[in-house]
């Protein structure tokens, strides 16, 4: 179906250029703004989702627990991974430690 739209040339010239800067047709780069205004093409969403994936190629896990959706969980999540962390390598520097021979001659 095609449809007419008027417009200023000013905004005509930002549209054309809009539409070359992304390697598109002023009308594909129309179409994908009305979705977006209707809300059929959400970038957020897509982002998201991109996200999600990224985090389960890089980890092996599901995307779920790789990567929360909440700021304040990712926030939760990777201090709880690093608290473990220093946990460990406490735990490993205290068998160092104790490992040492004691005694004045070394």
């Amino acid at each position: 179906m095609a449809v007419s739209v008027r417009m200023d040339p000013l905004m005509e010239k930002e549209l054309e250029q809009a539409a070359k800067r992304r390697g598109i047709t002023k009308s594909q780069f129309i179409i994908e703004a009305v979705e977006r205004a209707l809300g059929r093409n959400n970038p957020g969403e897509l982002y998201l989702k991109v996200m999600e994936e990224m985090a389960e190629y890089r980890s092996g896990q599901p995307a779920a627990a790789a990567l929360p959706r909440e700021p304040g969980a990712q926030k939760a999540a990777l201090r709880d991974k690093l608290r473990a962390k220093h946990e460990q390598e406490s735990a490993d520097y205290a068998q160092v430690l104790a490992a040492r021979p004691t005694g004045g001659a070394a």
